[in-house]
């Protein structure tokens, strides 16, 4: 195992010359850039174009198509996409035929998409064809552009910068048939010298089982991990335009969280459940099964370690190492009073229904007659969810209240009272804790809490649990 697999995040790739600079001419070891594989993804912001806004959920091209009487909207934000994209080409390549050349490159992309959407839009309009049985390919299709679009890019940037760089499509655009992604990745692979050639590799990869039908967003972190497992990786290594840190500094201040200098999987799984991942967990577990240890890097300090993250670290003493959240959580709770006797089966049916329409569980909560779930979704989901859950339980109380997770993680807290000394602390600054969970497993504390406290709870943990520790340059680094 002589090479590591690097995935470069969108912020990170829309800011070529430090993706050149620090990632991969400083990256290497020795000055020998070769020896690594990168995975890239669509450089930032373009995605949520192609498909939907992911923090407000903006509709992109593909919610516009899903939409079947969206025909015009859909189609101008295509060739808004279109000149996003040139936009970006032009900023990249000072040559006036090299700009022209990835101007063909992913002008071809984009008319090939709009055909295949038009031709498919006509198609749906028999009655034979109903158009949500195509929608989750479709979205494939627009979210590989993204990828193609900076992968191929990049690796021509690097080659015109003296790189000899690869550009690996793993798109599938034009396949005849869909492979498993195992054998997809080691085919791409088939006949590439690592020591002598970099490989710029898409981070959407086309397969049989379909990643966006599991992985959704997340597909690139499991065409990332996937190929660390199959080339036989030493590590794995994550670009990001942040430190994996204590806490956010803009809700703590700069000055007072410091970079997690190593930490385990479980910790990372942590963040993964509050949308804060720095890899999706079922890409983590490949990782995890073949102990390849993650690194997590910030772009702009190539000479900071990042944060390791391997299957066996604890703490050389229990501790938080950090303070994290999420905004925007809708408690969904249900009340019946014949549910006592009969969890099982509320709970069985409540989760289809919050499945039924792609919600988010982040945590529950559960007594003799009460089943509470606070999900990650915005308001027109929990109101689909609420009408369902109203339908399948008639005499229930179904309520739903906004509220704010925060969560005190650590890959070992068992440290007594430290459950007493939040919930003071958080006392202490005037914020009621609606609901706490702790688990046997002693690596993470949630506390619910109103929408409007979250800033100051965040604030107060830290304050009580992070910043009283002497850390040095990292929290708990082994």
């Amino acid at each position: 195992m002589t090479h590591s697999v690097e995935k470069i995040g969108g912020t990170s790739m829309t800011n070529y010359e430090a993706v050149r600079d620090n990632i991969v001419l400083a990256g290497g070891e020795d000055g020998n850039v070769y020896g690594r594989i990168f995975v890239v993804s669509a450089y930032g912001g373009v995605t949520d174009l192609l498909l939907e806004n992911k923090r407000n959920s903006h509709p992109g091209v593909y919610a516009l198509f899903a939409d079947d009487g969206a025909e015009t909207l859909w189609r101008d934000a295509l060739s808004k996409v279109g000149n996003t994209l040139k936009e970006i080409n032009a900023g990249l390549f000072p040559d006036v035929e090299q700009l022209a050349e990835a101007n063909k490159y992913i002008e071809g992309r984009l008319f090939e998409a709009e055909r295949c959407m038009d031709n498919l839009h006509r198609l749906c309009q028999h009655g034979h064809f109903g158009l949500e049985d195509h929608l989750l390919t479709v979205r494939e299709m627009l979210a590989s552009i993204g990828e193609a679009h900076s992968a191929w890019n990049t690796a021509k940037l690097l080659s015109r910068d003296g790189v000899n760089a690869r550009y690996v499509d793993l798109s599938g655009w034009r396949a005849e048939e869909a492979l498993p992604l195992d054998d997809h990745i080691s085919e791409a692979l088939a006949g590439i010298d690592l020591l002598t050639t970099l490989p710029i590799v898409t981070g959407y990869a086309h397969c049989k089982e379909g990643l966006m039908a599991s992985f959704d967003r997340g597909y690139s972190e499991m065409t990332f991990s996937r190929m660390a497992v199959i080339s036989g990786a030493r590590e794995a290594v994550i670009h990001k335009e942040y430190h994996l840190s204590s806490a956010d500094p803009r809700l703590v201040g700069a000055d007072k969280v410091v970079p997690i200098g190593r930490t385990n999987y479980d910790v990372a799984d942590q963040l993964a459940n509050l949308g804060m991942e720095a890899i999706h967990p079922r890409a983590a577990k490949g990782l995890r099964q073949q102990n390849i240890a993650l690194r997590v890097k910030n772009t702009f300090e190539p000479n900071h370690a990042g944060t390791l993250i391997d299957c066996d670290y604890r703490s050389e003493k229990p501790c938080v190492e950090i303070i994290a959240g999420r905004k925007q959580v809708y408690a969904l709770e249900v009340f019946d009073q014949d549910m006592v006797g009969a969890l099982w089966q509320y709970e069985q049916k409540i989760l289809a229904a919050i499945e039924r329409f792609k919600g988010t569980v982040i945590t529950k909560d559960i007594n003799a007659n009460t089943i509470t779930n606070y999900l990650g979704v915005n308001l027109k989901t929990v109101k689909r969810i609420v009408s369902a859950v109203k339908e399948l339980f008639p005499s229930a109380e179904v309520s739903t209240r906004k509220v704010a997770i925060i969560s005190a993680i650590g890959s070992d807290m068992q440290v007594p009272g430290m459950l007493a000394k939040t919930v003071s602390a958080l006392a202490s600054a005037n914020i009621s804790v609606l609901a706490m969970h702790q688990s046997m497993r002693q690596v993470d504390m949630q506390f619910v809490v109103n929408e409007d406290d979250y800033e100051m709870g965040v604030a107060s943990l830290h304050r009580c649990l992070v910043e009283v520790h002497d850390h040095g340059d990292a929290i708990c680094a082994a």
